[in-house]
């Protein structure tokens, strides 16, 4: 039996924030727009600041906004929890109550409570959140407090691997908008005011410690956009979409991360899934499974911080020729946006294929690119503009509203992306706000094609390269020796530059 047939993917979101402390764009809108891409949720208010910086002229707008931020979660969170009851449901979309408090000394925590209840805690330090949440259990209160944007230099609000404790923390957020934490060297840097990452921070220090924890990815979003493209995506391998399910998952660290396209991860190493610890031994069977969400790149097994294998293209046969009558799956991955910097373009469209089949369907929309309050225009402001309106067997019908490219590095971009059954044959189209594009998908498969709206510096649009199953699908099995104390990780890397992350496995006596 598979090591996975008992669980199904799932993906999430658990550290974003609105307007329900500091941040833009309503609770409603978080929900919605976390609702058109995600199984499960947490919507974060910022709760707590125990160690914050003394009051001076340089920093006092930060204080300010934080202290203005935590006083309206406080006067709200009770009309919050309510209309997450209203907004939960089982068996569709999970969501969890979750506050953030800051420590400079050991790093910031999200605060999760697995049931629909609970109040804002206040601790004095991270000992303090811990025996907090230690009372709670005791009552039958569970909870999680998830490490995020680790890398930061302890001090700063980067975590202490010294003070690390897997009781409430049996994940730690391996990306988000603030940057990627693997590492001192990582295709994601820290860019953020909050400075750089330091090695002593990162995931690989703390694992190299001794410390036991899975990966998550989340975005940080603070526009009202969980799940924003590109951002940060959790994924969990669970025995179904309930609250104890993704819950069990996430304690069992059977967790991955994600940049954003949508990667079915799946690692494993004599039968046991990521996450687990399992003792050591000679001839390991090591096993990486991908179904990615773009031609794949490459594969990376990482033991002990270190590359143990890499599976490249040169790995794997793809075809020279393909059967123009037979069915093959790919996924199509239409973007909109470009154009002018700062200026919006609303887009109506309908996407699909005129023969074959559309199995699944995986919008790919952006939020509004905010990390301060100092950057907003305006809290109150509608952030929930990309809606899936219609599907078929055959093609999807959504809005979404783009602005143009900030700078040559920042995507603002909406995308759509359709996993299809048809042939090459199979002409596949899309109305652009009244205007009709279509391509054979042959063509598609030969390389992207692309097309400005309305002549240069206009609004354009993108459909990517097809890819064939072979680039979508890897079975990567490798054999290895451990010893007590190793551990091993797997990292994915797409040609489209998203990436995946596992959680370890863990060999221990």
């Amino acid at each position: 039996m598979s090591t996975y047939s008992e669980f199904k993917p799932y993906y999430g979101d658990i550290h974003n924030h609105c307007n329900i402390s500091y941040g833009l764009g309503s609770l409603d809108d978080a929900l919605a727009n976390a609702r058109e891409r995600l199984d499960f949720v947490s919507i974060t208010g910022h709760a707590h600041w125990p160690d914050m910086p003394e009051p001076n002229e340089r920093v006092q707008h930060i204080i300010d906004f934080h202290q203005e931020g935590f006083a309206k979660l406080k006067e709200g969170w009770q009309a919050m929890m309510e209309t997450l009851r209203q907004t939960d449901e089982e068996g569709s979309f999970i969501i969890y109550p979750a506050f953030e408090v800051h420590f400079c000394a050991t790093g910031d925590r999200n605060v999760l409570y697995k049931d629909l209840q609970g109040d804002i805690l206040y601790p004095q330090d991270l000992a303090d959140l811990n025996q907090q949440l230690r009372v709670l259990r005791e009552q039958g209160h569970d909870s999680l407090a998830q490490p995020h944007h680790v890398a930061y230099k302890t001090g700063t609000r980067g975590i202490d691997w010294k003070t690390f404790d897997p009781e409430f923390a049996p994940v730690a957020e391996m990306l988000s908008m603030h940057g990627c934490s693997e590492s001192s060297e990582n295709p994601l840097p820290f860019l953020h005011v909050m400075g750089p990452s330091d090695w002593e921070s990162t995931i690989q220090y703390g694992l190299a410690q001794g410390n036991i924890f899975g990966f998550t990815g989340g975005t940080d979003h603070h526009s009202g956009h969980p799940g924003s493209y590109g951002h940060g995506l959790t994924g969990v391998w669970a025995n179904d979409l309930s609250r104890d399910g993704i819950w069990d998952a996430m304690y069992q660290r059977r967790t991955w991360a994600m940049t954003g396209d949508r990667i079915d991860l799946k690692f494993s190493i004599d039968g046991q899934a990521m996450g687990s610890i399992i003792p050591s031994s000679t001839n390991h069977q090591l096993t990486v499974d991908v179904a990615a969400g773009a031609a794949i790149d490459y594969v990376d097994i990482i033991k002990n911080n270190r590359l143990l294998k890499r599976f490249s293209q040169c790995d794997f046969e793809i075809p020279k020729a393909i059967n123009p009558k037979q069915s093959l799956r790919t996924k199509l991955h239409l973007e909109l946006g470009w154009g002018p910097r700062k200026q919006t373009q609303n887009w109506e469209v309908e996407f699909g294929i005129r023969e074959g089949k559309i199995l699944q369907v995986e919008p790919r929309f952006r939020g509004q690119q905010v990390v301060s309050p100092l950057e907003a225009d305006g809290e109150n402001q509608s952030c929930h503009s990309a809606h899936v309106n219609h599907r078929s067997d055959t093609a999807v019908q959504f809005t979404a509203v783009s602005e143009g490219n900030a700078n040559n590095f920042s995507p603002s971009m909406q995308g759509m992306c359709i996993e299809i059954e048809a042939t090459p044959e199979t002409i596949v189209y899309a109305v652009i706000n009244g205007k009709t594009w279509q391509w054979q998908l042959s063509t598609l498969i030969e390389g992207a094609r692309s097309d400005l709206t309305n002549g240069i510096e206009s609004p354009a649009l993108r459909i990517h390269r097809a890819p064939l199953p072979q680039e979508l699908n890897w079975h990567c099995p490798f054999e290895d020796d451990s010893q007590d104390g190793d551990f091993y990780y797997t990292r994915v890397r797409q040609k489209n530059e998203q990436w995946a992350w596992s959680s370890p496995i863990f060999i221990r006596k």
